[in-house]
């Protein structure tokens, strides 16, 4: 493993990311399961790409048979093509009625950005300071981005949470508030900076560690955003999918977007994303930008996205997801109340984050979450970090993930928590 590690390093930089303090090399999939060369098999509570499962039989079919029949870029018609299109647009809520495809979460989210600036005409973005939404020189500016800072048009708002609130000493509703003139504030900086275009945000708060906010935030917020003349653009890049036990996060957490960004499980691992909105946003988008992907709107990615789509109605995933899910929320949430470095346990459907903390305290131990992570490792379960600082427990299996998956996972997790 080490000559193979010295090759990466040299061939994909020293920096490139690699999980684990000793890498994983892995040579199959099947399911919830990733064996590695030795033919040791993981449970897999990572990775949601692959979210009908690794290897899922019918999009390996799907996609052998479209590859050998056709595959070509976007300037042709392909029947396959618009009829995925329409599927996937009618699952959302009536204002969303056209749909562009690209290949990552990034160009998602970059194309939403420059819809909301362009149907606006202004040029103000909110986000979190905790958030992710890619990596391109445009939608980076969001990452990490402190309140009061400002980067090319673009605002951070605090994160919404109960956990680790931003005043000590307030009620709810008084914590709702806060965020809320926060907010309010933030919208009228933008009055002689160009003007607020909308806000970005992950419908469940997935990279700021799935934080439970105020009650009613998202729906004050988005309606706050609205009434000032803004989008809201829903991430639902790792919401999405049945990830959070219903089809789309905005619908669990209550709200409703203008603009939808989706990625990563639309392919199960085969490149498909999209930005979708009304057809009237989209026509404008199109007659002001000339924009071009030469592998989206493909044969290729129709035939995955629908396999994928296909399994999720056939096996009924958004009922299994929200079943298991909430079991094994439970299950974790009784486990809490012995162990007091599980700090808070909370999450939706199969996307459950456990913030790790100094015992009887809200301080982060990123130590420990690691801790956890490698021990967990060491009997086979794989699972990663999330969060502000890092400390957050990311339990996010296939959406094929069973209770019979959940208790191996709890077994090898109490295991942890002994030796911990």
């Amino acid at each position: 493993m080490s000559e193979l590690l010295d090759r990466h390093h040299r061939v994909m930089g020293d920096h490139a990311p690699l999980f684990y303090e000793e890498p994983l090399t892995l040579c199959s999939g099947d399911g919830v399961w990733l064996t590695n060369l030795n033919g040791d098999r993981y449970l897999d509570l990572y990775n949601n790409v692959p979210c009908v499962g690794h290897a899922n039989p019918r999009v390996v079919q799907n996609l052998a048979e479209q590859a050998a029949t056709l595959n070509i870029h976007s300037r042709y018609l392909h029947e396959g093509v618009v009829t995925y299109v329409e599927r996937l647009v009618g699952l959302h809520h009536d204002g969303i009625e056209s749909a562009i495809l690209g290949c990552s979460g990034t160009e998602s989210t970059e194309m939403a950005i420059t819809l909301a600036r362009t149907v606006t005409g202004r040029r103000g973005i909110i986000c979190t300071d905790a958030t992710y939404h890619g990596n391109s020189s445009l939608v980076s500016r969001l990452s990490g981005l402190p309140v009061g800072v400002e980067r090319s048009g673009v605002k951070s708002i605090s994160t919404p949470q109960l956990f680790r609130p931003i005043a000590d000493g307030l009620s709810e509703a008084e914590l709702l508030q806060k965020h809320l003139d926060q907010l309010e504030a933030t919208i009228g900086s933008f009055a002689d900076q160009g003007g607020f275009a909308g806000m970005m945000l992950c419908s469940i708060l997935a990279n700021e560690g799935l934080p439970t906010p105020p009650a009613r935030w998202f729906a004050e917020a988005t309606a706050m955003v609205k009434d000032a003349g803004g989008l809201i653009i829903a991430d639902e890049v790792q919401a999405g999918f049945a990830r959070s036990g219903s089809w789309w996060g905005y619908e669990v957490s209550d709200f409703t977007p203008d603009v939808v960004c989706m990625g990563k499980p639309m392919g199960n691992g085969f490149p498909v994303s999209a930005m979708a909105a009304s057809h009237e946003m989209v026509t404008k988008f199109r007659e002001t930008h000339r924009y071009f992907n030469t592998f989206a709107s493909s044969p290729l990615q129709a035939a995955a996205g629908s396999a994928v789509l296909d399994e999720i109605i056939d096996r009924d995933l958004v009922h299994q997801v929200s079943d298991v899910g909430s079991r094994l929320m439970t299950a974790l949430t009784e486990l809490q109340r012995e162990h007091p470095q599980m700090g808070d346990v909370r999450g939706r459907g199969l996307f459950i984050g456990i913030d790790w903390v100094t015992p009887d305290t809200t301080n982060p131990d990123v130590v420990g979450a690691q801790t956890m992570v490698e021990s967990l490792k060491s009997r086979f379960v794989l699972l990663g970090k999330a969060g502000q600082h890092g400390n957050v427990l990311k339990i996010r299996p296939p959406l094929v993930f069973e209770d019979k998956h959940a208790e191996l996972f709890l077994e090898a997790f109490k295991d942890c928590l002994i030796d911990s």
